[in-house]
């Protein structure tokens, strides 16, 4: 059952991606579990396990008192915002598809529109403590690619922007494709793990 990402303050553990058997949940559950072995509580939310639907390009979030969006209450995406707001720490891990970000993840990025909007507007009730970070995870199936992740890394820092979070050191791997690749991948498991432990550490 997936835990209710907005009752805990701990540490946030976004896995992106649409394969409960893929490599980013396997890595998901990896990086909750480093985390939850240091003595911190995180919380893993599956965003293939909540339902967001697509923004509709209305602009109302721009017009509207508060910036609310108009599909507020229709689905999860403000309960997965509030658990962004929320968390003591920020862990996102996601494919790479066709050089970008996967669909489940995109639309909540889209459905930010109103956080970007508020802060354009002046409006900082959003934005955070100085100083939070995210940690982002992203794993490619292509072997190359000298900008295979330039463009969700671009996206991300500007997802991150209207809540005052930014985007720290990523972790990018590349040539995992099928499932089980990353973990029995020698090489890449002690990067996670280094990784994880240093971002635990920030």
């Amino acid at each position: 059952m997936n835990p209710d990402p907005a009752c805990a303050a701990g540490p946030l553990v976004v896995a992106c991606g649409p394969r409960p058997g893929g490599n980013t949940a396997w890595a998901a559950n990896r990086i909750r579990d480093a985390l939850a072995a240091q003595g911190l509580s995180p919380v893993l939310a599956r965003l293939a396990d909540f339902d967001v639907l697509p923004c509709t390009g209305c602009q109302a979030c721009a017009h509207t008192p508060g910036h609310a969006c108009v599909l507020a209450g229709q689905d999860q995406a403000e309960e997965l915002f509030a658990a962004i707001e929320q968390a003591s720490g920020l862990f996102f891990v996601s494919p790479i598809y066709f050089y970008h970000l996967p669909a489940l993840f995109k639309a909540l990025i889209d459905r930010s529109q109103r956080f970007f909007a508020a802060r354009q507007a002046g409006d900082l009730s959003h934005v955070g403590p100085q100083g939070r970070q995210a940690h982002v995870c992203l794993v490619a199936g292509r072997p190359r690619g000298a900008k295979l992740f330039e463009g969700s890394l671009l996206t991300l820092r500007y997802f991150l922007w209207p809540f005052g979070i930014a985007l720290a050191e990523p972790l990018t791997l590349m040539g995992l494709d099928g499932p089980g690749d990353l973990a029995a991948d020698t090489e890449a498991v002690p990067r996670l793990d280094d990784w994880t432990a240093n971002a635990a550490r920030a």
